[in-house]
């Protein structure tokens, strides 16, 4: 197993390269960079572009740019962002936090809700509980999480259960420890469930299928003719094989926890990476563009390094000799 991580990671350096190269390609290809926005301002004379140019090196052929950037990030530099005018760490540190707790929260809410879902729609499949589970998951598969968060929104504004937006309350410095902590989950609730919602419906659709492939088995109905108990023929013997798949799908989660979501965290006001990295693409602030999909590139590795770790663990019949 330990040649077999080693060998993932060295195989994981020229794939982040390939992706840092082509992302850097991509966004020096379309017309202009973020200078030219800067020269649309009359104070602004021609020398002081010229100065941050050759600065950053921006008056250089693309492949140079990607070669001085590489280099920088050796030294673990990520560059400067210049729409907010701070260094990159500096600005994503900010955020990545607040993208992380939301992130997180779906991911947890996610499979939480789904696994168990599946597992109770497959064993009590075609009664009135699998078909209610299924048609709830038709209709949420439909509906955009965008939209769904402005539904919440306007039921909150209705009832005023919970805030409309935001990530604090205005006497969040004034309380206590637990106070805070329930000021910031009560904030988190609808971008939480608007975020997880699509995701609950189509991981519970995975969860039955496979658990309704797997409680079809031989071995199932073998454990069933020994008089083994029902729970344990379900979750002991068929729920190990049927988890397999999603193992797999929990790798590319993982990949996805500080990647955000740009649309729920713009609708509410939520301050994480989602809507700072939009800005990013859109301004052509490039070198918060690269360090944003540096993260993503390197957790996408990780995550499906784990996958197959938990593969094995979960699998005795795998094996990565």
């Amino acid at each position: 197993m330990w040649v077999y991580i080693l060998k993932r990671f060295l195989v994981a350096i020229p794939m982040i390269l390939i992706m840092a190269l082509a992302t850097f390609l991509l966004m020096g290809s379309t017309p202009g960079n973020y200078l030219d926005t800067i020269r649309m301002d009359p104070q602004v004379s021609e020398e002081t572009i010229g100065y941050y140019q050759h600065l950053y090196k921006l008056d250089r052929p693309l492949l140079e740019q990607f070669f001085y950037w590489i280099k920088n990030l050796l030294r673990l530099e990520f560059g400067y962002s210049f729409h907010y005018n701070v260094p990159v760490t500096r600005i994503i540190s900010a955020r990545l936090l607040n993208t992380f707790i939301l992130s997180f929260a779906s991911f947890v809410l996610t499979w939480a809700v789904a696994i168990p879902l599946g597992i109770w729609a497959a064993v009590h499949r075609n009664q009135w509980i699998d078909r209610l589970i299924q048609l709830f998951s038709y209709i949420f598969l439909s509906l955009p999480s965008f939209f769904i968060a402005m539904i919440l929104l306007y039921w909150a504004s209705q009832t005023g259960v919970l805030p409309l937006g935001g990530m604090y309350g205005p006497d969040y410095d004034q309380l206590t420890l637990l106070g805070k902590i329930g000021d910031i989950l009560t904030h988190l609730a609808i971008p939480t469930v608007a975020l997880s919602i699509g995701s609950i419906a189509a991981l519970q659709r995975i969860m039955r299928g496979n658990m309704l492939e797997a409680l079809g088995q031989k071995y199932i109905l073998t454990a069933r003719a020994k008089g083994l108990p029902e729970n344990k023929v379900v979750y002991h013997h068929a729920l190990r094989n049927a988890i397999n798949p999603l193992i797999t799908l929990l790798g590319y989660e993982f990949s996805s926890l500080l990647s955000g979501a740009a649309l729920i965290e713009i609708i509410c006001s939520w301050p994480g990476l989602g809507s700072l990295m939009l800005t990013a693409v859109r301004s052509k602030d490039i070198y918060l563009v690269m360090t944003s999909m540096l993260m993503g590139g390197v957790l996408f590795i990780i995550g499906n390094l784990l996958a197959d770790i938990l593969l094995v663990k979960v699998d005795p019949r795998i094996r990565y000799d």
